[in-house]
C-alpha cells in the first residue's frame, strides 16, 4: 500500500526542495541564482502574511512534489485571493493523481483561510498539466503580459 502525504515545508526539507524546484525550474526552462534559492526557501518558511506558503507532497516517505501559493488582496474583492504559482510532480510520479491533490490541498488552505478564489497561469506547451488544470479548473479569456 502506497502512503501519500502532503504536508507544509520544513527546513528539514531544503534539498529535497531544491532538487523538485530545480526540475520545475528545468522543465520551463529556466535557472535562478543562488541568491533566488535562499531567499525563497527562507520565505516559503517564513511567518509574514506575505510569505509564499509552501507544501511538499511524498511518496511512501520519498518527496515526489511541491507547491508554493500566496494569499494576496484584490481590488474587486474583499476577501484574499489565492496565487498558485509553482506546481510539481516528479516524473516518477506523474500520472498517479499526486498533482491532483497538492491543487485540492492548495483549496483547502485557501477555504481554510476564507479566500474563495484560487488562480494560477501555466505555459501554452505543458499539454499534461493543462489536461489535469481542464479538469480542476476553469479556463479564463486572460491574457498576460509583462514587463
Amino acid at each position: 500500500m502506497t502512503t501519500v502525504t502532503i504536508r507544509p515545508l520544513r527546513a528539514t526539507d531544503e534539498t529535497d526542495w531544491r532538487r523538485l524546484w530545480t526540475g520545475y525550474l528545468d522543465y520551463y526552462q529556466t535557472r535562478v541564482p543562488e541568491a533566488v534559492y535562499a531567499s525563497t526557501f527562507a520565505r516559503l518558511l517564513g511567518d509574514d502574511p506575505q510569505d509564499f506558503n509552501g507544501l511538499i507532497a511524498t511518496v511512501d516517505g520519498q518527496a515526489m512534489g511541491l507547491t508554493h501559493y500566496l494569499f494576496h488582496r484584490h481590488c474587486w474583492k474583499i476577501e484574499n485571493v489565492c496565487y498558485l504559482q509553482d506546481l510539481y510532480v516528479d516524473p516518477a510520479a506523474r500520472g498517479t493523481g499526486l498533482g491532483r491533490r497538492l491543487i485540492e490541498a492548495v483549496y483547502a488552505a485557501a477555504d481554510a483561510n476564507g479566500t474563495p478564489a484560487v488562480y494560477w497561469l501555466t505555459q501554452e506547451f505543458n499539454t499534461a498539466g493543462r489536461r489535469l488544470y481542464d479538469r480542476i479548473g476553469k479556463l479564463t479569456p486572460f491574457i498576460r503580459y509583462n514587463r
